[in-house]
């Protein structure tokens, strides 16, 4: 981890439930400097890395996991311990590369130590917990960050940092971004609410507080409470969404009466913003292949007010009941499956899980969703393509090569879309990437986005024949059922990166 990062004043979590007896770990606190981390927090910290550095799974799961398996955490011991481990994974790279030959997988406790003095100095460590370690720590510490090679320096794999690099001449502020958390965004529910109102409810309350810059419906946290159990939250007011997420609902712009789709509506945080926008009127359907996620957007839902939204569960994208919907919506969002780079400031585990063959994969996917969902859009309507990556070979390059093949769809600009629905789009964006929308976290301050917003003719003809993957639907294939239910088909096991 870098020194040049500030280094925190560590101050010891209080209890979480003051009224309930200590427990053993905390009172053995009692024999320790008071200045300095408890023993059973380093502890900890060194048991949750061995299971978050296997890198077999999303850190945030594995965390939730240990969690339930150590119930013993009061809620402040869990998010220091979760803060610290995000910390390892944003500096992982200058991790491994201080403490070769030894590996962070294999001495987990000496990369907690590491972690924890990067974060707070040595002298925030109690002397029994560095032991035999001190020397060890000492000169881990005391590397140079310009001896690392750059890629080690921007924190990524070098297949990565190469991609970035040549694709951003402001790579290095990226690369700067990247190694901080990001904010905790709010959108409000229109149905429910008006943004102003609530933003000066939350500051009557004392929250620390700020409207988002660009988009016109969200609040931004300027710390990270947590918001589930207040009555804003459970009443269906606001709902968690970055910035970035909230516009890309802004970018379909749908209207009042219209036939929509979100294809691979995931947990369903774009398809509630666009129900909103829609005042629950017309029909929104919310197809994805995964059934949990789907299910995981019923309580929202309820929360929400909407009574517009159909989740349906399809196989994949070749889905036969879809052969019903061809050429029906006004307007079909595409939130593509894709590497989720644009979203390493939340997801800092996320780079060290991907390689160049699962971008591959993923690019074929898109290829193909992008295709099939295509065929969902009526003359005139639009076809809305959007990732959380900020890789062209997923954003620009997918697009233009399915404009080279439909020449029935024509690419739109983005920036006038948003505009046309009352945001305030940065000149810099507007400037620098003409007609698609591109969010990256050192323009916008949001996690990386890329929309753009296609529309097919008015007089297109029908195609002659269905893209050679799609399966064309038979006399006997179902209707989609057009209701909101808590269950769903049968699906696969594909998920879309978050």
């Amino acid at each position: 981890m870098p020194k040049k990062e500030q280094r925190k004043r560590f101050s010891r979590p209080a209890s979480s439930s003051p009224r309930r007896p200590q427990r053993q770990s905390e009172r053995r606190v009692r024999e320790q400097d008071p200045n300095t981390i408890p023993s059973y927090l380093v502890n900890h910290l060194a048991q949750a890395l061995r299971m978050v550095l296997k890198l077999d799974g999303p850190a945030d799961v594995l965390l939730s996991v240990y969690f339930k398996r150590n119930h013993e955490l009061g809620s402040r011991d869990r998010g220091f311990v979760a803060e610290a481990v995000y910390a390892a994974l944003r500096h992982l790279a200058g991790i491994r590369w201080r403490m070769a030959p030894a590996v962070p997988e294999r001495s987990p406790r000496l990369a907690a130590l590491v972690t924890l003095a990067s974060l707070y100095g040595m002298e925030a460590l109690d002397s029994r917990d560095v032991g035999n370690d001190r020397k060890a720590l000492e000169a881990i510490l005391d590397k140079k960050d310009s001896d690392a090679d750059p890629a080690t320096r921007a924190e990524l794999p070098g297949w990565l940092y190469e991609r970035v690099r040549s694709q951003y001449p402001d790579h290095d502020l990226f690369f700067k971004e990247i190694a901080t958390g990001a904010p905790l965004d709010i959108r409000v529910n229109l149905l429910k609410g008006k943004r102003d109102e609530v933003l000066e409810q939350l500051k009557d309350e004392g929250k620390k507080v700020v409207a988002t810059p660009i988009s016109p419906d969200g609040i931004r946290f300027l710390d990270k409470p947590g918001i589930t159990h207040w009555p804003l939250y459970q009443d269906g007011v606001i709902d968690v969404q970055d910035e970035g997420s909230q516009l890309i609902a802004r970018l379909v712009a749908p209207k009042r009466r219209e036939m929509v789709c979100d294809f691979c509506a995931g947990a369903g945080g774009k398809t509630l913003a666009i129900g909103a926008l829609m005042r629950s009127g017309g029909s929104l359907y919310a197809f994805d292949v995964n059934e949990k996620r789907l299910q995981g957007m019923v309580p929202r839902l309820r929360r929400s007010g909407l009574t517009n939204v159909h989740p349906i569960a399809i196989r994949d994208e070749h889905d036969k009941r879809l052969g019903r919907l061809l050429r029906k919506f006004d307007r079909v969002l595409i939130d593509a499956p894709c590497t989720g780079t644009g979203t390493l400031r939340r997801n800092p585990d996320l780079r060290w899980r991907l390689s160049e063959d699962e971008l591959h994969r993923i690019n074929e996917i898109q290829k193909s969703v992008l295709e099939s969902a295509s065929r969902l859009v009526k003359a005139g309507g639009r076809l809305v393509y959007a990732t959380c990556s900020v890789l062209k070979e997923e954003n620009q390059a997918v697009v233009e090569a399915f404009l080279a093949a439909h020449p029935e769809f024509h690419l739109l600009n983005a920036s006038e879309v948003l505009e046309g629905q009352g945001v305030k789009v940065p000149a810099e964006v507007k400037d620098r990437f003409g007609p698609w929308f591109v969010m990256l976290p050192q323009v916008t301050g949001t996690d990386g986005f890329f929309g753009a917003v296609l529309e097919r003719d008015p007089d297109a003809p029908r195609r002659r024949k269905p893209a050679p993957e799609a399966e064309a639907p038979s006399e006997e294939t179902e209707s989609v059922k057009a209701e909101v239910t808590e269950t769903a088909a049968p699906v696969s096991e594909e998920q879309k990166a978050e």
